[in-house]
């Protein structure tokens, strides 16, 4: 089956709402504490947060930003984000494919436990697209498991040295724990498609 695919998404969260316990495992609320650690030097305009599962980053993100956007390919974790997030009138949460579903312009990406869904080349492309969409001295920041799974095309490494090989961003904060890879870059030019 394609693990990039919604059924492969959506068959997951219809036998488990939260298959990778992003509630309630210690690995992940380390990882969103880490996450926001890295992120509150600065606040935001607006965030893109794509693959956001059930939305309890998607929440967090939002005491940072003025606006997030949200978005994941599960209409299962769709509907359970937006429960998440109904009191925040400042979230929005689609549901679609990050291929079609990327926001005019925001200043930060968050790009977390996604990538190596995808094949090199179809995610340098996306990758390409989202940063095309940032402005300069915008932020991309990166956070990756560093262990492997059999629905996993790259490795979380991988996808981080695909993010930093993309034209046009500085790296500004890098991070290794036992589990997981954080990144974050700042966009210094334009970033040609």
């Amino acid at each position: 089956m394609n693990t990039t695919s919604q059924q492969f998404f959506d068959r997951m969260y219809q036998q488990n709402p939260d298959p990778w316990r992003f509630a309630s495992s210690p690995y992940e609320l380390h990882r969103y504490e880490t996450i926001l650690r890295a992120l509150e030097h600065r606040r935001y305009r607006r965030a893109f947060e794509p693959g956001c599962s059930i939305g309890v980053l998607t929440e967090q993100l939002a005491t940072l930003c003025d606006q997030v956007d949200a978005l994941d390919i599960s209409p299962s974790a769709t509907a359970l984000a937006r429960q998440r997030c109904a009191s925040l009138s400042r979230v929005n949460i689609a549901c679609g494919s990050l291929a079609d579903g990327i926001p005019a312009s925001f200043d930060l990406l968050v790009f977390c436990e996604v990538g190596y869904y995808f094949a090199q080349d179809q995610l340098h492309a996306l990758l390409l697209r989202c940063l095309a969409n940032l402005q300069l001295d915008d932020t991309l920041l990166a956070s990756h498991w560093l262990r492997s799974s059999p629905d996993h095309v790259l490795s979380g490494d991988a996808v981080h040295e695909i993010v930093a090989a993309l034209p046009g961003l500085e790296l500004e904060l890098s991070e290794r724990h036992v589990d997981f890879r954080l990144d974050r870059w700042r966009k210094t030019c334009e970033t040609p498609l």
